[in-house]
């Protein structure tokens, strides 16, 4: 004897699809590496969610908004972490300099050290073209 399997409705493919792109979209602006995993995640089940609202006649306008908004949360995130590790010993030793700077002078300094060293693993940039708006 087989156990009926309940199939959740076609209908919410694409709400499903666009809370799990939304989700990406956070994931991303709090952690880029997750956020890769939570795009990929998204963007096959706004794929999925278009066939299958293609298959029945509903619109699949929630699923497309999906596809987009996952495609490009995984963009974000792979360069984003991409930066993060060409400019990981630079980001470190900027942590470990902010972490003695007892003073904005010292914080300041830490800062101009940062861009320098930025600008040392970018060639194609002239000295004192890197300038941070505020610390980051």
């Amino acid at each position: 004897m087989t156990l009926p399997v309940e199939v959740r409705p076609a209908e919410s493919a694409g709400r499903r699809a666009l809370w799990l792109a939304v989700a990406a979209v956070v994931m991303t602006l709090a952690l880029p590496l997750a956020g890769i995993v939570m795009a990929i995640f998204a963007l096959v089940t706004s794929i999925r969610a278009i066939r299958t609202l293609r298959s029945i006649p509903k619109p699949a306008g929630t699923a497309v908004v999906g596809v987009v908004l996952s495609a490009g949360a995984l963009l974000i995130s792979i360069a984003v972490t991409a930066l993060q590790f060409y400019f990981g010993d630079e980001l470190a030793a900027y942590t470990e300099c902010g972490r003695g700077a007892g003073t904005i002078a010292s914080q300041n300094e830490c800062v101009e050290q940062l861009e320098r060293a930025m600008e040392k693993k970018m060639p194609f940039l002239q000295p004192g073209q890197v300038q941070f708006p505020f610390p980051p």
